[in-house]
This record gives C-alpha cells, structure tokens and sequence, in this order.
C-alpha cells in the first residue's frame, strides 16, 4: 500500500503525525453512530468511527481513511487499529442493553499481535461485532479463520463491509460467513429510484437468510431510499437520516422515530393482502346479512361460494351468489393480488378476492376497492 496521495503531505509529515498519535492515543477519539431496527423504530447497535485531533484540540484535516492508510504503508497499521479497538473493548460493558458495537478491522492486519492480542485477553467479548473493512487480498487464508473462530468462541461476531461491491465482496462472504453484511453504499444511494439495485439487494437478502445472517443498509439518507429498503423487509438501516455520529449513547429522534414506526407498519400493510382482509362471514344456510360479503364453505373450509350484496338501489334488494373466482395466500403481496385481480374475467373483475391459510382454509374476504386504496397509498408513500 502506498501513502495517501496528497502532495501537500509529504511522507515525513506523516510520520510525525502518526507519531504524535502513537505517543499519545487521545489524540484519537471514538464517536458512535447509531444503527437501526427498521421494523422496531429502535437503536440496534452502534458503529465506533474514529475522530483524529491535533495536539491543541482542533480537528485534523485528514480523513480517517487517509490516517489508517498512512500507518499501513509504514508498517504500523496494526498498531493504529489497535488504538481503536481498545477504546471500544473500555465502552463496552457501558453499552446499553440489547445493543451490539461494530468495530472496524481489517482482515489482513487483524491476526497480527498488535490486534489479536487485545481480543482474545477478554474472556466474553459479547456483543462486540468486528467489522472486515476492506478486500485486499489475504494469502494464506488459514490463520485469519482459525482466529475468526477463536473469536466467535469468545461470544464475537463478524460483520462484512461493502458487500454487493464487486466479486472479491461475495467471495469475501462465502469465506467468512458472517453474521452481519453491510450494504455498499452504492447500492443504497438512489435505490429507490432503481430497479437494479433492488434487486441484487434482494438477492443478498435472500442469501443473508441462508446463511443466517443479518443485512444492513448503510448511507440512508433519504425517506424514499428508506421505504425502498423497508419494503425489502431489511431489517437494519444506518444513515444520517437516522442519527450522525456522537458520544455515548446516541438515541433515536423522537420525531424520526415516530415517521419510521408509521412508515414501517405501513410498509407491513401493503406487503401483504391480510392486512385489508375482512372477518369471513360464513354462510350454511345461503344468506347473509344485509350488506355483509358472505362465503360458503365445504366440510374443510375451503370456500366455494360467495354472497356478494347487491348495489345500493338495486330491486330486489339481496345478494347475487358468485363462484370465488380468485383466492389468495395471507403472504401474498399487494402488488401481486392486483395483478391477478386485473387478469379476472370482466364479469367477476370486482367480486371480493377470498383470503386463506395455508391449508385452503378461509379467513377473510377483500374488497378490490380497498385493495386499489392501498396500493395507491402505498405508492403514494
């Protein structure tokens, strides 16, 4: 690794600087950013961003990134890392309950002494979650999991960054199987607007299940890439729209903790159709009351035919009795049943859709009308 190209900084600058740190690790300081159940409207978690000040208190000018490359290409990498993972193992019997801390590590340094050695003299390290931050490439891979292990054994777990980036991120996920994958920030930036980006972030949702791992979106920013992303049904989310980075233990907004619990029980509505379902009124002895949506049933349940009411001002006033012409999972998605619903005969197009279980069973009747509403809201949001 080269030093961070900046011609303004010569190399001798950085090494006085790395030294000053070095000699007095204040000078590095941790801030925490608050990560999101997106489902709960609660903190989860937070994440240890480091903060580099100069020996008379003002910030430095150089980003974190540039700090951590310029220990790495003087071989001391390990030693800077070690500073921040020291200062998070002190905070972390402080963290509040339920709540795990993500650490930043980086896999080719992580099994050197200056880093491991620190982890593994806790005897429980729960809930500590140690981030793989980059995909440089590792050579002998058989140390870094061999430590992985050790580590998981001590109550660690393993957090893979920008995931969703490129090949060596996937590869990076089969290796070290972790519990915790970080969207790259590309893929969140826009999503909402962005089928594609969706997509693959379906798809690694859908493998984080396998794997029994958890997704998180980093870098939400905005309420759109926010529904995007509860849609998905992804169950962490980090961003300035959330909460910026600061000391010890930053809380949700209350304002934005709210709009995200509404957001999110919306999201919950639309993504499936049991949410607009009706009580089943069932039907023996083929009437039904006024005004009411009535089902015949067989010995099963399993619904056969429906009692639909007559319009308002139609003589004689009653019900017409309809064959079910569509019936529906309570899983089945809002998008979906609408699709099915226009697919209908012309006829029946605006009969009630029947809702069952998963033996055929029914549990409730859904006006079309209703189901228009709420896809129209749901777009709306």
């Amino acid at each position: 690794m080269s030093l961070p190209e900046r011609t303004d900084v010569a190399a001798s600058e950085w090494d006085a600087r790395l030294a000053t740190v070095f000699a007095d690790p204040s000078l590095l300081r941790l801030v925490y950013q608050p990560i999101v159940d997106l489902q709960r409207g609660t903190v989860a978690g937070y994440e240890t961003l480091a903060r580099f000040t100069t020996p008379d208190g003002r910030p430095s000018e150089a980003t974190p990134d540039r700090w951590f490359a310029a220990a790495d290409a003087v071989g001391r990498g390990a030693e800077l890392e070690s500073i921040v993972v020291r200062q998070a193992l002190a905070v972390l019997p402080t963290l509040p309950a339920d709540c795990f801390l993500t650490v930043n590590v980086s896999p080719h340094l992580l099994t050197h002494p200056e880093l491991a050695e620190p982890l593994l003299a806790v005897d429980d390290l729960a809930p500590l979650v140690l981030e793989l931050t980059e995909h440089h490439a590792v050579g002998d891979l058989r140390p870094l999991i061999d430590l992985r292990d050790r580590l998981r054994a001590k109550g660690a777990l393993l957090a893979l960054d920008d995931a969703g980036s490129g090949y060596s991120g996937l590869q990076q996920i089969t290796q070290f199987r972790p519990q915790l994958i970080k969207l790259d920030r590309a893929l969140v930036t826009g999503a909402d607007g962005d089928e594609v980006k969706l997509a693959l972030v379906e798809m690694l949702g859908e493998f984080g299940g396998r794997i029994d791992a958890w997704l998180l979106a980093e870098g939400i920013e905005t309420w759109g890439e926010l529904q995007a992303f509860l849609r998905l049904r992804v169950p962490l989310g980090q961003g300035w729209l959330l909460g910026r980075p600061g000391p010890p233990w930053v809380q949700l907004d209350p304002e934005v903790r709210d709009r995200l619990r509404r957001q999110a029980a919306q999201a919950l509505l639309t993504e499936h159709v049991v949410g607009l379902a009706e009580p089943v009124v069932v039907v023996e002895d083929g009437t039904a009351p006024d005004g009411a949506v009535g089902v015949e049933v067989d010995e099963y349940g399993h619904p056969r035919w429906l009692l639909i009411p007559f319009r308002r001002g139609e003589d004689p006033p009653g019900h017409r009795r309809a064959p079910v012409s569509l019936r529906v999972p309570a899983s089945a998605g809002l998008s979906e049943v609408a699709r099915r619903v226009a697919a209908r005969p012309e006829e029946n197009r605006f009969d009630p859709v029947v809702c069952v279980d998963a033996h055929g069973a029914a549990l409730g009747t859904i006006r079309v009308e209703r189901l228009l509403l709420q896809l129209a809201a749901a777009h709306a949001g």
